[in-house]
């Protein structure tokens, strides 16, 4: 059974995978695989932290309407209790 592949452990895979590039100890062939690997892992997590990305804009832009909707409905209603509390001057 494969496990799932995380953000965080396609990030972990990553750091090894760096980490074994850069000792120089990979065949030709072992850092090419490698490189393989680390470019398919970085698709990945570029493509989660996009994901990512747009979920918190849109869940802040709904954040952002909801506190304009607010504010619109009480700006309304203070614009409505004006005019009544004028009513009962004296002219």
């Amino acid at each position: 059974m494969a496990t799932e592949l995380t953000f965080e452990k396609a990030m972990t895979r990553l750091e090894y995978i760096v980490t074994q590039l850069e000792s120089g100890k990979c065949t030709l062939d072992q850092s090419l695989k490698l490189f393989e690997e680390g470019t398919k892992l970085t698709a990945y997590c570029s493509k989660a932290l996009k994901t990512a990305e747009q979920k918190i804009l849109r869940l802040t832009s709904e954040d952002i309407e909801k506190t304009e909707d607010r504010r619109a409905r009480r700006q309304n209603e203070s614009e409505d209790a004006e005019p009544e509390s004028e009513t009962g001057k004296d002219e």
